[in-house]
């Protein structure tokens, strides 16, 4: 059940925040709720001691403070905080939350630039039949959760919950 859980629970909110995030241009504040308090159920479980979990707390700590000042500036959307946080609670303080962010800033930047040409394409796209979701081709913002969810799911596989999953397989 633990291993399940490992494998399922954080890819699956990474993909519903894209999807919501692509479609809506929001994150319901229910995926990552979901996302962190699966973490704290299923913890008990990992065979982490108190000082690795304190580790994924300060994680998140650092990932929330970052995001919030960010958001405070106008520069991040608070679901893409939230989501963020939630997620760095499952990487912990370690290089696989450093290939999660790297990642995640690098999909983003490569994401913008996309936005902003089908958004500049728009009359062709639509005159050879593409259809986007119109609340991705007028706001004024960017559905970052597409990048953090693809980079999420690029660096999960290196985060030490995951490993010790697999491990624990054989």
């Amino acid at each position: 059940m633990y291993n399940a859980a490992v494998f399922l629970i954080p890819p699956l909110c990474l993909v519903l925040a894209s999807l919501t995030d692509f479609l809506e241009m929001k994150i319901p504040n229910r995926i990552p709720a979901i996302l962190a308090a699966s973490f704290f159920l299923i913890m008990p479980f990992s065979g982490l001691g108190l000082v690795e979990i304190g580790w994924h707390l300060a994680a998140a700590l650092m990932v929330f403070a970052v995001c919030f000042t960010l958001f405070a500036l106008n520069v991040m959307g608070g679901g893409d905080a939230k989501i963020l946080t939630a997620a760095a609670l499952w990487f912990g303080f370690n290089t696989s939350l450093f290939e999660f962010l790297a990642f995640t800033g690098y999909i983003g930047g490569l994401l913008t630039v996309a936005v902003i040409l089908l958004r500049a394409n728009w009359d062709k796209l639509a005159t050879v039949g593409m259809k986007l979701p119109q609340t991705l081709m007028v706001a004024n913002k960017i559905p970052y959760a597409i990048a953090i969810g693809a980079a999420g799911l690029i660096a999960y596989p290196s985060s030490p919950l995951v490993v010790a999953a697999i491990q624990n397989l054989h």
